[in-house]
């Protein structure tokens, strides 16, 4: 991390994203609006960048009428900061002059001059300038002459913030470690320098650390007797500490901080050492002689010592799975789905993330309230599937993740059986299930159904579903077997697997997509299975209809890009000119079915696919690299039907899969 003190100094910032304020204490609250800084900077390949001030900007303008003493010192903040992922941090002197600045200057001359932002995340109560006269109202009159653009952090999580840090530091000075640590989202922290005491602790057999804390604002909790963890040049340690004024042995009004280091017997004077507290043990007592203050000593110990075997920090366990789901507007769809995915899906450790594609709608709102468990990652647009979930996915690193969409019904612990079957075959890239309808559930769903093949000349289908003929399902197809593609609108994937090929291609923009990244999958030599003995059932068209001009040259253009990337180029000669024969033929049946819009998408769909031909060679270099380094073993093309399932299915009728010669 980067941490820049002189603002004539600061370097040019790259698409910077910025916030802006004290995060004093860094806690649970802020937290959440750093996640938002950092993903927000990844998904535009920018830099994230936190301005804070130093002192405390209320401790300047207020002083001496309202003081405000704060949870962390400087340099605990900046490494705060750091363990948040944040890549630069700019700390402004805050002086009277600085908050004398109109509004404006403080834009134009402070944050635009400076930093060039690409985007301001801030709260809507956020107080600026002059007698604090700026607000939000103000920035959003720059984003909308494109300066920047701001995204806004609603009412209640600004009501988080502000409520967790009166509650931290009411906590702290009544002695409820508990409740700081849960708001926090961190044991308490104390650092300081260790000086010279009197050597009291010493003659008592009890050797004790004297911390002097420089950061003169700084909250010290209520007086009494903790458990605590010290860290000492990055190793750690047990032990108790006693904050107080020494009423057993001095007269003197002044607070003491002292920490007795369990199984220690090193100089540490004039080291800094930090300070985690992790449970009170008792208030400050006056005893009557050094006796029993040696009894209480041997007391306290042995409880400290307790406490901390039974609040030691728990490793925290590593989820196996991450669930994604992409969403845009679909609040009713999560309303209806949402909870049987996040409560019935596996006996395993997992994680749920929802990648919002900039909905315009409450979905983020209705889980944010509803599902706090689950992590929201909000992109700043509608990037469609492929590219929302590349974006949405990047710092995911479970081993394994499910792609599924937001109007799927999942059944209980359906992902085990699929687990247990990759992680004893490793030559396994991808998963699906058997996927059904919702509205039909005697009934295979159109996206995916027993699993997917593809032709010779790249149409895709299914077992259980050709072109518009789905087929009941009467087990004819519950055997596991070896397919072309999985269903995007469900499959579980490898997660370093499918970020070491590239993830989706983001030009196919929604559609056909996973298909292009199964073939890449079958090409490094990894199998794709359908394991029908788990099902889910599929809503379909609850995101886009399956009757749409716009599906329909998605289809069509992407089906050509597919070909184009994955193909032999000895192959490509015959079947580009085929393709556009049959395309042809599909929008004259357009046509003659009173579809005039589908017949013009498919011609647009042609024109785009020539004027991208271009790129996409370029993409089809790179990924023949990336999957290069991935190769497991030679090029697998099972699940590729040998003929035309075009003649298959109008010419001898054949709208059954089982009826086909594979």
């Amino acid at each position: 991390m980067n941490i820049f003190k002189e603002i004539h100094k600061l370097p040019h910032f790259k698409n910077a994203v910025i916030t802006i304020g004290s995060f004093d204490g860094v806690h649970t609250g802020h937290q959440k609006i750093l996640s938002r800084l950092t993903q927000l900077a990844d998904e535009i390949q920018g830099e994230s960048v936190v301005i804070t001030f130093y002192p405390h900007p209320r401790n300047v303008v207020d002083a001496p009428r309202n003081d405000i003493s704060v949870l962390n010192t400087l340099e605990e903040k900046l490494d705060l900061l750091k363990k948040n992922g944040i890549q630069n941090v700019v700390v402004v002197p805050f002086s009277f002059e600085f908050s004398q600045q109109s509004p404006r200057e403080y834009i134009e001359k402070f944050i635009i001059s400076n930093f060039n932002p690409s985007y301001i995340v801030i709260g809507y109560d956020h107080k600026f300038g002059l007698h604090r006269s700026g607000d939000i109202t103000l920035f959003k009159e720059y984003e909308s002459t494109g300066t920047f653009k701001v995204i806004e952090i609603p009412s209640y999580e600004i009501e988080d913030i502000t409520i967790s840090s009166t509650k931290v530091r009411k906590a702290l000075l009544e002695g409820d470690i508990q409740e700081a640590t849960d708001f926090l989202g961190y044991p308490y922290i104390l650092t300081g320098k260790v000086i010279h005491g009197d050597k009291l602790g010493t003659m008592l057999g009890y050797p004790t650390a004297n911390l002097q804390i420089d950061e003169k604002d700084k909250l010290i909790p209520s007086e009494g007797v903790y458990a605590v963890s010290i860290e000492i040049e990055q190793a750690r340690f047990d032990g108790m500490m006693y904050i107080g004024r020494r009423p057993s042995v001095s007269e003197k009004n002044k607070i003491n901080i002292e920490i007795n280091i369990f199984d220690f017997n090193q100089n540490i004077y004039e080291k800094t050492i930090k300070i985690s507290i992790l449970k009170f043990l008792r208030n400050d007592i006056k005893f009557e002689s050094l006796d029993d203050l040696k009894t209480q000593l041997q007391q306290d110990e042995q409880h400290a010592q307790n406490a901390i075997k039974e609040i030691q920090p728990i490793v925290e366990k590593k989820a196996k799975i991450t669930i994604a789901i992409l969403n845009y507007n679909g609040v009713e769809l999560l309303e209806s789905y949402l909870p049987m995915i996040g409560y019935s899906s596996s006996n395993y450790d997992l994680d749920i993330v929802l990648i919002d594609n900039k909905s315009s709608d409450l979905s983020v709102d209705f889980v944010q309230e509803w599902y706090p468990e689950v992590k929201v990652v909000e992109l700043s647009k509608n990037y469609g599937f492929a590219e929302g979930y590349n974006k949405g996915l990047k710092n995911v690193n479970t081993p394994y993740t499910v792609i599924i969409n937001s109007d799927v019904l999942v059944t209980e612990n359906w992902l085990d059986p699929i687990i247990e079957r990759m992680d004893v075959d490793f030559n396994i890239g991808i998963i699906q299930p058997k996927i059904k309808s919702v509205e039909h559930k005697d009934h295979f769903e159109y996206a995916g159904a027993a699993g997917g093949f593809i032709d010779s000349v790249g149409y895709p289908f299914c077992r259980g579903r050709i072109f518009d003929a789905v087929e009941k399902d009467e087990g004819q197809y519950d055997q596991e077997q070896e397919i072309f593609w999985a269903s995007g609108a469900c499959m579980v994937v490898r997660t370093k697997l499918f970020k070491d090929l590239g993830g989706f291609d983001g030009g196919f923009f929604a559609h056909q997509e996973e298909i292009d990244h199964c073939w890449k999958i079958k090409k490094a030599g990894y199998q794709i299975k359908c394991l029908p003995s788990v099902v889910v059932y599929h809503l379909g068209g609850g995101t886009l209809e399956y009757y749409n001009p716009k599906k329909d040259f998605l289809n069509f253009r992407n089906n050509l890009y597919l070909l184009a990337k994955n193909e032999s180029l000895m192959s490509l000669l015959w079947i580009i000119p085929l393709k556009l024969i049959l395309d042809g033929i599909a929008g004259i049946k357009f046509l003659l079915e009173n579809k005039p819009k589908s017949t013009l998408a498919i011609i647009r769909a042609h024109m785009s696919f020539y004027i991208h031909l271009p790129l996409l060679v370029e993409r089809r270099n790179h990924e023949f690299h990336w999957i290069r380094k991935a190769q497991k073993g030679t090029s697998n093309t099972r699940g590729r039907f040998k003929g035309s399932i075009v003649w298959k299915y109008f010419v001898e009728r054949k709208t059954k899969y089982s009826e086909l010669n594979f």
